[in-house]
């Protein structure tokens, strides 16, 4: 089956706001369909993380089959998870953060969610950023 950017930027969101046991059955249901998914959790200062961040998000894309271990491919999930960071940060500068990764790709298309929770005393804002490349389709 042939999927659409959109179908697998829906899957990375259902990745990154699933819990840990939730995680584990999208993954499989995803994979019976065709889409490789994984995601990965982060915390920490938002602004000083980027960098642990999208290593994280390659990482786990490499471990959970997402993507080969080739520079073209960790090169959109960097891109991807660049992208998804930047649309958050402002709202997240110098503080702490804490959420999730998620990571999608079915066919060419490869979707990075980040799903973040910003703390300041008892007042959490919410955030989700998206980003999307193509790569070369793995078969």
């Amino acid at each position: 089956m042939e999927w659409g950017s959109t179908d697998v930027a829906k899957a990375a969101i259902q990745m990154s706001i699933s819990s840990r046991k939730g995680e584990e059955r999208l993954i499989k249901d995803f994979r019976e369909k065709g889409i490789y998914a994984v995601a990965v959790d982060f915390g920490g200062d938002l602004t000083t993380s980027i960098s642990k961040i999208i290593e994280r998000a390659i990482i786990s894309s490499r471990r959970g089959g997402v993507i080969k271990e080739s520079h073209v491919h960790d090169g959109a999930v960097a891109g991807a998870a660049r992208e998804a960071i930047m649309q958050v940060s402002q709202n997240a500068y110098g503080l702490n953060a804490g959420g999730k990764i998620g990571i999608a790709r079915g066919g060419e298309h490869i979707c990075v969610v980040v799903f973040v929770s910003i703390g300041l005393l008892h007042l959490n804002e919410v955030l989700i950023g998206l980003g999307h490349r193509a790569i070369p389709d793995l078969g």
